[in-house]
């Protein structure tokens, strides 16, 4: 039995889940470290347009929850942070974490004079590198922490003392350092989330080659109204409002060759940005290719919903391969109609690929002493105890299921450290 040294608790990363058992494990009174990669909270779900099947904004329970750890004095924040070191027993967990520079202190209103005196412009890793945006930046509207970040390159360019001297609060410390942050802690919840599949590895489907071929979270972010073209879903390659738009289901996903399981939600994913094209292009149609559609229990209902509108067409079938017309830059799939055996050819003017769910783990990989399982998911089996996976790290989820997921690490990780 575990013999609890500190009943303090680390949770390792700030998407639902994460936020969720950090949440619920300090208002059961312990203390909480949150460590977040990136310079915000709020994971991939702050990157969603509508959550479905209410289809309504991610901020609705990403605010909630930002004012619940705001006001908990037992949460400790520590974005721009990863931990680099895992040693230790239940109970007792030894953890070094680094936390990597902002360049921007809490005297930091978000005022915003220093992205005006900017003139260095980055990717923006936020919309999946779809447009750009200044080098001194707030990742987005909504942000929390509420403050903005320096791009390493800024900082060591000769504008980075003009950025400085704009700041009236002086927020801004070029010379701020990388440090490190050595931590005991009773149980460790791991919930370091999930990244879309690389879809460029599927060659015959596009991607990376055809610009009017993007996948499932660009579209979020297209339709979102802080996305690179201000919610007007566009064809990237030339700006116009397509007319007849395809979903490729299970790209990548449930294949050998790539991710051998099914990620659960990629099927109600594009049924959810089929209403947004349906809603901004009334005379659009779209296509749904699929192997077999997962709708399970309420969510059969958005299913049903979505079927009787007679522009979404539902095609069962397996789409081979994907061809642009280089003059007209529309797109031509290649498709076997399973149900009746015969192939078709089929032209739209863009495409959505429905790329899988992979767990950061399986590509980042994690620190010694954190167990993972098929796939590389952080499994249960064969675990540590001590050590709790949670959320897409542990299972591919919707929102609802990781919240519950979050929860029940919460659960599990005070059991961990209560038990003599």
């Amino acid at each position: 039995m575990a013999n609890a040294v500190t009943q303090s608790i680390l949770v390792v990363g700030g998407g639902m889940s994460g936020l969720t058992a950090a949440i619920e494990a300090a208002e059961a009174g312990h203390e909480v470290y949150l460590v977040e990669k990136n310079p915000y909270l709020g994971g991939r779900v702050a990157q969603l347009h509508q959550y479905f099947p209410k289809l309504c904004p991610p901020y609705c329970g990403l605010e909630i929850n930002f004012r619940r750890i705001k006001n908990n004095p037992r949460v400790r924040v520590l974005t721009l942070a990863e931990v680099e070191r895992v040693s230790g027993q239940e109970g007792n967990w030894d953890v070094s974490v680094k936390i990597n520079p902002r360049y921007v202190n809490e005297n930091c209103t978000a005022c915003g004079k220093c992205a005006e005196a900017c003139a260095m412009e980055i990717e923006n890793a936020f919309n999946y590198g779809m447009d750009k945006i200044k080098a001194a930046y707030l990742p987005h509207d909504m942000a929390f922490p509420m403050r903005f970040v320096l791009d390493p390159a800024l900082v060591k360019s000769g504008e980075a003392q003009k950025v400085q001297e704009a700041c009236a609060y002086n927020a801004i410390e070029l010379d701020m350092q990388a440090k490190s942050l050595n931590l005991t802690v009773g149980s460790i919840i791991w919930a370091t989330g999930w990244q879309p599949y690389d879809a460029t590895r599927l060659d015959t489907l596009g991607f990376g080659k055809y610009p009017n071929v993007i996948t499932n979270v660009m579209m979020e972010r297209l339709a979102s109204f802080g996305g690179p073209t201000q919610g007007k879903i566009v064809r990237p390659s030339d700006g116009k409002e397509p007319q007849t738009i395809a979903f490729v289901q299970c790209a990548g996903s449930r294949d050998e060759n790539h991710l051998p399981f099914c990620s659960s939600i990629c099927c109600m994913a594009s049924m959810k940005q089929a209403t947004y094209i349906r809603e901004q292009y009334p005379d659009a149609k779209v296509y749904i290719f699929f192997i077999d559609i997962r709708a399970t229990d309420r969510l059969e209902d958005f299913y049903r919903k979505v079927k009787e509108d007679q522009n979404v067409v539902f095609f069962k079938g397996k789409v081979a391969k994907i061809e642009e017309d280089g003059a007209t830059k529309n797109l031509t799939l290649r498709v076997e109609d399973t149900t009746a055996g015969s192939l078709h050819e089929i032209t739209v003017d863009m495409a959505v690929l429905a790329t899988g769910m992979q767990p950061t783990t399986s590509v980042a990989g994690a620190p010694n002493g954190i167990p993972l399982g098929d796939y590389g998911f952080v499994g249960s089996e064969g675990g540590k105890p001590g050590i709790i996976g949670a959320g897409c790290t542990r299972t591919p989820a919707g929102v609802s299921e990781s919240v519950q997921d979050g929860t029940a690490a919460a659960l599990k990780a005070i059991q961990s450290i209560a038990r003599r």
